[in-house]
């Protein structure tokens, strides 16, 4: 496990819960913190040099920032014993699938894969073992993937209790671009909108709907720059939705501002998003 966070700490759990590992390795830059994470029994050791700790490991999983998952796997695979399997939890996947299309050590393969879980908590204590139950998990293999390496990523988030679906790297990010992406930006622009007088006022509506904006700001600096194409296209359509609601303010048009509330209501509920 390279990235002992919220994450993956929670794949460590839910993984020795399931039995789908014996032994969960845990690799970060702070000896101290894997220490922490090995008395709370997250982790059952803990290296800070990765190429010392992938050694033994079949099955690696990164869950670092996505801007620092592709060089990690490539440096990871050079210490990988023959037939080991990398994938990643990251929320991006075509920059990470087109930089490990080729150029790994024969008997090493990547299967990208993002297990659609989580919060906006940070670090190993708020990792829960059964995070991922009920939960679907993208698989994004490439043409070139072998399908026993992808029947193999399957099959690990399935012991874990996910429901997989795979999809094209690309795909994946249009959709997550308008499921996740586009949803943390406008939650943030939202918050930062709140002024210091205003904030005593701030009820459960504002809370709920900007809870995602106090996720970590560098890892999702990162997200919306590796996928920024898709992201900039969602944004587009949400900006002229957002024009359509002023042009109905701005002309007092009650009826149109009623079409799009009810639109907007209806796609929401229909998808059971309750």
């Amino acid at each position: 496990m390279v990235g002992v966070g919220m994450i993956g700490g929670s794949i460590a759990l839910a993984a020795k819960s399931c039995g789908a590992a014996k032994s969960v390795i845990g690799i970060g830059r702070a000896a101290q913190r894997l220490e922490q994470a090995h008395r709370c029994g997250i982790i059952d050791e803990g290296f800070v040099d990765l190429a010392a700790g992938v050694r033994r490991a079949e099955l690696v999983v990164f869950c670092t920032p996505v801007d620092r998952i592709a060089a990690g796997v490539r440096e990871a695979a050079g210490s990988c014993q023959n037939g080991a399997l990398i994938t990643d939890a990251g929320s991006v996947k075509a920059c990470i699938a087109n930089e490990l299309a080729s150029g790994l050590p024969r008997g090493v393969e990547f299967v990208g894969s993002h297990p659609l879980a989580g919060s906006e908590q940070q670090g190993f204590q708020h990792a829960d073992g059964r995070l991922f139950e009920n939960k679907m998990c993208v698989v994004t293999p490439l043409a070139t993937s072998s399908r026993v390496a992808v029947d193999r990523i399957a099959a690990f988030w399935e012991a874990l209790g996910s429901k997989v679906v795979e999809m094209s790297p690309e795909a994946h990010d249009a959709a997550l671009a308008e499921t996740s992406h586009l949803p943390h930006l406008t939650a943030a622009a939202l918050a930062a909108t709140l002024s210091s007088e205003n904030r005593p006022l701030a009820a459960s509506g504002f809370r709920d709907t900007t809870r995602i904006a106090s996720g970590d700001p560098d890892l999702w600096t990162a997200i919306f720059l590796g996928n920024r194409d898709s992201v900039l296209a969602s944004l587009t359509k949400y900006d002229g939705l957002l024009a359509e609601f002023r042009r109905a303010i701005e002309h007092g048009d009650a009826r149109r501002l009623q079409e799009l509330l009810a639109a907007a209501k209806a796609n929401r509920e229909g998808n059971g998003l309750q």
